[in-house]
């Protein structure tokens, strides 16, 4: 049985996680101040599978806390917050966050959020197939068909695609996406490339590339996948 530890100084918001997450199989800690999250982690660090962070603890911050935890260990963290700006997500990812969830959220959103990280960091591939509007993207074997029939993607196009899907629920600013492509391809991508990447795939799966139904623009801000 796998265990989560849940650092948040709401009483009644730890409590209600817990105990939706004991209900799914996990064994669940919770620390509410970093001092108190530091023993648990020394005390049985080895037998945590991830972690739940909050940024605003009250004796300290949740990202110092988080990148000095990752240069110990190796367990994922996801950061839920009420610091929702495309800055503190940044701010999130750059401090080794694995996934960033503002509050309020849905706490079956949460569920699987968490079983996707614990599938990643145990180096398997999400076997699942997605499907919207014609559309079925097998994410394990990393194949887009539009109607039945096989669309070829570049391996940065199917990362952008992949990362919208995966991200749905939320809006993927124009630099949380660079900043993922970057790490993908290794070297630099600016926001023009970028462009040509989204221009190329709608031209690839939409019915009409001039009004999307997949890759949806969010004004000044970045893309989405579909209907949020």
């Amino acid at each position: 049985m796998q265990t989560i530890l849940i650092v948040e100084d709401d009483v009644s918001l730890c409590r209600g996680v817990k105990l939706h997450l004991e209900e799914k199989g996990f064994l669940v800690q919770c620390a509410y101040s970093i001092r108190e999250a530091r023993r648990v982690a020394d005390d049985g660090g080895k037998t945590i599978s991830l972690m739940l962070l909050d940024c605003n603890l009250p004796d300290g911050d949740g990202l110092e806390f988080c990148k000095d935890f990752r240069q110990k260990r190796t367990v994922p963290v996801i950061f839920l917050t009420a610091r929702d700006t495309e800055e503190d997500m940044i701010l999130g990812f750059q401090a080794g966050a694995d996934d960033y969830m503002a509050k309020p959220f849905s706490v079956e959103l949460l569920y699987e959020r968490i079983s996707a990280v614990l599938r990643r960091s145990a180096g398997e591939k999400d076997r699942e197939v997605f499907c919207y509007r014609g559309l079925t993207v097998d994410l394990g074997k990393m194949q887009v068909f539009r109607e039945g029939e096989q669309v070829k993607l570049s391996g940065t196009e199917y990362r952008i695609l992949e990362l919208l899907i995966r991200n749905r629920s939320q809006v993927m600013t124009r630099e949380m996406l660079l900043q993922k492509i970057w790490d993908f391809e290794e070297n630099y991508v600016d926001e023009n490339t970028l462009n040509v990447y989204i221009r190329r795939l709608r031209q690839k799966l939409e019915n009409d590339p001039k009004n999307p139904e997949y890759i949806i623009t969010v004004f000044g801000i970045g893309y989405t996948f579909g209907d949020m």
